[in-house]
């Protein structure tokens, strides 16, 4: 579910009406809602109690690093998955105890290896026998063992887009599933690392949970293999994944109960701590991206509604074919037709289209149009192409807002740049 709603004919967040918000700060804008950040965490927390779990959930920052969303959910109790120095820095500054930090990804850098030894966090997920060697030089000259889980791939087909599957062998995420037990063996005998469980994640929207199911069996051998041969595995990291609805007629994804079933069914009597990473499951339908139409452009064969956001700052359509559902802010008349509508950016790129043939009722330049479910990979993946400002984030709780990243300046953006000596 989500706070956002039609309240006297507009649509507001919780109690704020977006378009207070549009003129306070401009548009384009994200908005989030804590109250549904809040909801999310609390039900996905409490499947994997019911189900008898003994769980952390580490909140995935490459959905939504800002550093309000992060520490809303730190203060319910979540740990935080990074695959970057920079998330980890951003999980730290939002109040995640080092304990509650997993750093995952394929190419951590000796500097980044460093610095999250350094700052002794939960575990880090190895991906690689180069990766493993250089944690354990790092660690070692440091006078500490590293906790660690290997990523395993179970080549497991998740089902999703092809761009954000991970857990088949022709994806380059983890240790493939017929070397794991040998690379285990290896990390055994290296003096910087210590194996405490294994780590498993195979794509991103997943709408079916047997991928998950599959994946689990797999992980669950394993386990049985390593403990036969002496190892003390007591944490299994299963990654997130758990799909959101787009609204685009799909399938609506399993709910969090039954996914945590399938956990407690797989893994449930191993006796480990289970590690859960969910991103889109908890920020994705906690955001909208709030853009103003700049014109109705009628064309040979369709309309195009221009807008002020484009692909820089919500690149998942262009990138993914991505489904947002459009919502008019000011409610529209039920009575009114809808008609089959483009609805476009303003960025020199065709795919710089958020909806093709979309039906939508009359609009007329000026007025606000919210892209939902936005909350998740739209703020995080944006850029600044086409010389742009990154658009401000906002965050709303009850009838207050607050700006919690604000819109540079086209001066602050330039300040990032010089000219050589020779210019």
């Amino acid at each position: 579910m989500n706070h956002f709603d039609y309240r006297d004919g507009t649509l507001h967040a919780e109690a704020v009406p977006l378009a207070e918000i549009a003129a306070r700060v401009g548009t384009p804008f994200y908005c989030y809602s804590t109250a549904t950040l809040e909801h999310h965490f609390r039900v996905f927390a409490a499947a994997l109690a019911t189900a008898g779990l003994d769980a952390t959930v580490c909140f995935a920052l490459k959905a939504n690093p800002n550093i309000a969303v992060v520490r809303t959910l730190a203060a319910l109790g979540a740990g935080a998955d990074v695959v970057s120095e920079g998330e980890l820095r951003q999980a730290l500054a939002a109040g995640v105890p080092p304990a509650r930090i997993v750093f995952s990804g394929v190419g951590k850098t000796r500097h980044e290896l460093e610095f999250a030894v350094a700052k002794g966090i939960l575990q880090i997920n190895v991906e690689s026998e180069p990766e493993l060697l250089a944690l354990s030089e790092i660690a070692a000259a440091r006078g500490v063992r590293m906790p660690i889980a290997l990523r395993v791939n179970p080549d497991v087909d998740a089902g999703t887009h092809a761009k954000i599957t991970t857990g088949t062998k022709e994806n380059k995420f983890g240790i493939e599933w017929t070397r794991a037990h040998e690379v285990y063996r290896r990390a055994r005998d290296l003096p910087g690392v210590e194996v405490v469980g294994v780590a498993c994640h195979i794509g991103s929207q997943l709408t079916d949970l047997e991928p998950f199911r599959a994946a689990f069996l797999r992980v669950r051998d394993l386990v049985a293999i390593l403990k036969a041969d002496g190892f003390a595995i007591r944490r299994l990291d299963l990654g997130g994944g758990l799909g959101v609805p787009y609204d685009d007629g799909t399938e609506p994804p399993p709910h969090p109960d039954d996914y945590a079933r399938v956990i407690a069914t797989t893994l449930g009597d191993l006796g480990c701590r289970i590690v859960v990473e969910p991103g889109r499951l908890l920020v994705g339908n906690a955001g909208v991206l709030v853009s103003r139409v700049v014109y109705l452009k009628e064309g040979a064969t369709r309309t195009f509604v221009i807008i002020d956001a484009a692909m820089n700052d919500l690149v998942r359509p262009a990138m993914y074919e991505a489904y947002h559902h459009i919502l008019p802010v000011r409610e529209a008349d039920p009575q009114a037709p809808c008609a089959l509508k483009d609805v476009v950016g303003p960025v020199c790129e065709t795919g710089d289209t958020f909806a093709r043939q979309r039906p939508l009722p009359p609009l007329a330049s000026g007025d606000l149009l919210a892209m939902c479910t936005a909350g998740a990979y739209g703020a995080a993946m944006s850029s600044s192409y086409n010389s742009r400002p990154l658009v401000p984030e906002v965050l709303v709780k009850g009838d207050r807002f607050a700006i919690v990243r604000a819109r540079p300046t086209y001066e602050e953006m330039r300040a990032f740049e010089s000219l050589p000596d020779w210019l």
